[in-house]
């Protein structure tokens, strides 16, 4: 297994832990763990495109453990109020809607790839979900906020956007 893809794997092995101290009010240890594993996510594209190291199970793994580490984060503050159930759902629609048309789309031998918007969307969760984790004192919980909102218009532009620009998997 290529270094990008262990860090892929890093990302997946990281989720239990920012859970366990998110989950035990260990706020710091779970931004901590938060901070790390994003950056795994820059880090193996990185690296997998320098060093040409790109490989299938990389372009599967590699978006699925963005989605674990943040969908997890937003699950739990869902939980404890920090985030509106409202906002996750359109959140997860988008996913689920975009998952079903690459699978349709793989299905007839077409790879979608991902488009900026959708990459903008990552990273602006990544961002939202540690100031959220911090949430002190209250000028990062309201950029922590901010960002998450940002998110969220990013989500709706990325999956209209995706949509239309893949339309005719509909018809297939």
């Amino acid at each position: 297994m290529n270094l990008p893809n262990k860090l892929t794997i890093s990302r997946i092995i990281a989720v239990p832990f920012f859970v366990l101290f998110y989950l035990k009010g260990m706020n710091i240890a779970a931004f901590i763990v938060f901070c790390l594993a994003s950056l795994t996510d820059m880090l193996d594209g990185r690296i997998a495109r320098k060093r040409n190291l790109i490989t299938n199970f990389g372009k599967i793994m590699d978006p699925l453990a963005d989605k674990i580490l943040v969908y997890a984060a937003f699950c739990l503050m869902v939980a404890d109020g920090t985030v509106p159930a409202w906002m996750l759902i359109i959140i997860l629609t988008r996913e689920f809607v975009v998952a079903g048309m690459r699978t349709v789309a793989a299905s007839e031998g077409i790879v979608i790839a991902a488009g900026m918007s959708g990459k903008i969307k990552t990273v602006l969760q990544m961002i939202a979900v540690p100031l959220l984790v911090l949430a002190r004192p209250a000028a990062v919980m309201t950029a922590g906020r901010v960002f998450l909102w940002a998110a969220l218009v990013m989500t709706v532009v990325s999956g209209a956007e995706y949509i239309y620009k893949n339309r005719q998997v509909f018809s297939m």
